[in-house]
């Protein structure tokens, strides 16, 4: 009797055992789950359903991913979520840099760099500096000039604190090795309004946001090493003789330890969006520039802004 007990019991494990391995080899074999830490609209939430089709297209098998909109806290709510999910491949999140890294440091935040499998980031949607057509700075060297004549005279928008347009701010004052007065606002869109009011006389943006108006603001140059698909008019801040590099990053984790049969294949349908004509026709009519970065070279980046956020902070908080 106890023979046979113990043959059953070594009968379920082996069973238990092989359907899991079944269960991994197939994956996915149900939904996939993105937590999208905004509202839908947003920016992110239009970058995560425009990929998903293509990602259900590289995983194959029928899969399906399926938005699910978390907002709050400056997407902390969501990505948290991700961070304590089952690590099993059926819940992903978005991920946005700085954002991301910045809210770990500036509010209890329950995650970190490792609490994290990168899979892509996906979105670099570059800075500009653009200037108010009534404050005269409309060309770089004119701002360059006034800002180290007139420490802080110069007034600049932008969306928030602790963003991408901040730190590409930061870069700028320590490069110019002067200070600007910062207005922030509680999202682009006033900042923007004010600039087109002349009430600051210089922003900090995205290029997508000032896409539709550089008509009635003076654009002073791209953060971007080479010129932007979608303003190849415009010139870099390194053309110009000014090594600034910045932008607002958005892209897709999943939670630490996948398996690595899960972990494999979500990589390489990540991996292959960067030349598929399709998916790039998709994000460049909603105004997405691509820059695909996965694996251990998205974690590296997160590592770096974690750094970079980490010592603003310590000399310049902004709470």
């Amino acid at each position: 009797m106890l023979k046979l007990m113990k043959k059953t019991a070594l009968l379920a494990q082996a069973v238990v055992l092989s359907a899991g391995t079944v269960m991994a080899a197939d994956y996915p074999n149900k939904p996939i789950e993105v937590i999208v830490g905004f509202e839908a609209g947003g920016g992110t939430d239009v970058m995560a359903r425009t990929a998903a089709p293509f990602i259900e297209k590289y995983l194959g098998q029928g899969a399906s991913v399926v938005i699910k909109n978390v907002p709050g806290a400056s997407g902390q709510i969501g990505v948290t979520e991700v961070a304590h999910a089952s690590a099993d491949g059926y819940t992903l999140g978005t991920f946005n840099l700085p954002g991301m890294m910045a809210r770990t440091i500036d509010r209890k935040a329950e995650y970190e760099v490792d609490s994290f499998t990168y899979l892509g980031n996906v979105v670099n949607d570059p800075n500009v500096i653009v200037t108010s057509k009534a404050s005269g700075l409309d060309t770089l060297d004119k701002l360059i000039s006034e800002a180290k004549a007139n420490p802080g005279a110069i007034t600049v928008g932008m969306s928030s604190l602790g963003g991408d347009d901040h730190f590409a701010l930061i870069k700028l004052q320590n490069l110019l090795s002067t200070d600007f007065t910062i207005v922030p606002f509680k999202g682009s869109a006033p900042a923007r309004t004010a600039l087109l009011g002349g009430h600051v006389a210089m922003g900090i943006l995205n290029i997508s946001e000032v896409a539709e108006f550089r008509e009635q603001l003076n654009v002073l140059g791209v953060a971007l090493d080479q010129r932007s698909q979608f303003a190849p008019d415009l010139p870099t801040f390194k053309e110009q003789g000014l090594d600034l590099v910045n932008g607002a990053m958005r892209g897709f984790v999943a939670p630490a330890g996948l398996p690595d049969d899960a972990r494999a294949k979500l990589m390489d349908a990540f991996s292959k969006l960067k030349d598929d004509p399709e998916f790039l026709k998709a994000m460049q009519d909603t105004a997405n520039p691509v820059e695909v970065v996965t694996g251990d070279d998205f974690k590296a980046m997160t590592k770096d802004i974690h750094d970079l956020a980490k010592g603003v902070w310590e000399t310049t908080p902004w709470n």
